[in-house]
């Protein structure tokens, strides 16, 4: 279950660590454990809320991670990355729902709530920011954001999405899509600026216009008819 995967898998992870004598672990946290933003940008100081079981597993891995640090010498990195997307991205996640829905000829797109805010980052700057962490001095018993800066709703996305495809697009609401009033996070924007001062790490598909031109990449791998085939637009994925 969650629990196992993301906080015994975690400690698991910890303890061989430290056994082995690793120089570094990068320890893979959310944006999800900020829950829905008390101010923003997001910064590494705001609270942590727990607005799901997930996101309070992944809260208890990021403390026993800075448990070994503090206790152990443990050489770790707490890296929070906000919504990454991209090709092969799984269908799970919202820009992958749009892409295959518009690519599928639907002209009504099915979400859940569009009104939610999201810091999204392109894969290629994620994964540069995992190197710089990597490769950097400073970094340890850190927690440190990696977001682009740029916050847009999940309905103007759609927007933006149907521009880069050249289509039009209205969204409707499926219920079970819908998650519990509680759990949802509202509003997620990601403070970058440790990262870049720590690091010298700085997103490439930052703004609205590397947003576009990170989805150009994106809706290119997902229409190609060899990719497309193997997503199911039709159904919910959970």
């Amino acid at each position: 279950d969650v629990y196992k995967r993301q906080v015994l898998g975690t400690l698991n992870v910890l303890q061989a660590a430290r056994r082995a004598g690793v120089g570094k672990v990068i320890h893979t946290s959310t944006s999800e454990v900020y829950g829905t933003a008390r101010y923003v940008p997001i910064d590494e100081k705001h609270p942590l809320q727990a607005q799901s079981p997930y996101a309070a597993t992944k809260i208890a891995a990021d403390q026993l991670a800075l448990s070994f640090f503090r206790s152990f010498g443990t050489p770790v990195t707490v890296l929070r990355p906000f919504n990454t997307y991209g090709p092969r991205q799984s269908a799970r996640a919202v820009i992958p729902t749009i892409i295959t829905q518009l690519a599928a000829g639907k002209r009504e797109i099915m979400l859940g709530s569009t009104h939610p805010t999201r810091d999204f980052n392109f894969v290629l700057d994620t994964v540069a920011g995992f190197m710089a962490v990597a490769e950097s001095d400073g970094v340890l018993g850190e927690e440190i954001n990696l977001g682009s800066n740029y916050e847009i709703s999940v309905g103007e996305l759609v927007d933006v999405i149907a521009g880069c495809m050249g289509k039009q697009a209205v969204t409707a609401c499926d219920q079970q899509r819908i998650r519990p009033e509680k759990s949802e996070v509202d509003r997620l924007w990601a403070d970058n600026s440790k990262a870049v001062a720590i690091t010298g790490w700085a997103p490439r598909y930052a703004g609205r216009d590397g947003l576009k031109r990170g989805l150009a990449k994106t809706v290119e791998w997902f229409t190609d008819d060899r990719n497309l085939a193997k997503y199911r637009p039709n159904d919910y994925n959970l």
